[in-house]
């Protein structure tokens, strides 16, 4: 099969609203942001790393600790946290060339080059009969509407959460696309998304203060740091 170039897009905002600073907070000894970047310079099927913000000390500590990492800084009008990161990317492709491209977050440290490279060759092995990829994590438990209405589950029938049947939580750490499918459906999930199950300890987000705080407890305790 033809080598095919991919683009690992790593967008960040200087400012947060929940956490304040967390892209380049202080995360088991540096910052939250160099996991992530670190990982994905560990993958040889990743041909470019690239890093999208608007923050100066991302762009400064970046260019100084990775030489090989592309720097985009953001244009004022997509700097708003209200624009849609749909938004944000499409700038990026049309200035980065590449065959796909793979999204994730730095709000993501406990995803692994191991876990990033298993599902860039799944989906590989498997395209175009499927043309993206999106990673989720299986959840078994009972799920109701606000209407308080079963949603996988059928409450007259009492079975043990682990005989329910599963559904999976898109958790926003991986994504793989084409130019094509972002500029024509604006969303980075294809017509035929391959759905990548990828280990829960490794799918934690950062969005509240909490998640910065079991993120790192348990990236510590993976990690032999505890």
């Amino acid at each position: 099969m033809e080598k095919k170039k991919i683009v690992a897009i790593v967008p960040m905002r200087h400012s947060s609203e929940r956490v304040k600073g967390k892209n380049y907070r202080d995360f088991a000894g540096k910052p939250l942001y160099q996991h992530i970047i670190e990982s994905l310079l560990q993958c040889t099927l990743i041909d470019t790393v690239l890093i999208d913000t608007d923050s100066p000390v991302i762009l400064e500590q970046a260019a100084k600790l990775y030489p090989s990492v592309l720097l985009l800084e953001r244009p004022a009008h997509l700097r708003d946290g209200a624009i849609a990161m749909n938004d944000v990317l499409l700038n990026i492709i049309n200035q980065v060339p590449s065959d796909f491209y793979l999204q994730t977050h730095s709000t993501n440290p406990l995803l692994t080059a191991a876990t990033i490279s298993v599902g860039i060759e799944k989906f590989l092995s498997i395209y175009p009969m499927y043309d993206s990829l999106f990673s989720v994590t299986r959840r078994q438990v009972r799920y109701w509407d606000e209407l308080a209405r079963p949603i996988n589950h059928n409450h007259h029938i009492l079975l043990r959460t682990q005989d329910l049947p599963p559904v999976f939580e898109e958790n926003s750490c991986m994504y793989l696309f084409t130019k094509e499918i972002l500029q024509q459906k604006h969303n980075r999930i294809g017509d035929r998304p391959f759905m990548f199950e990828m280990p829960e300890v490794e799918a934690q987000d950062i969005d509240v203060e909490l998640n910065f705080e079991v993120a790192e407890l348990l990236f510590k305790k993976t990690r032999g740091l505890l």
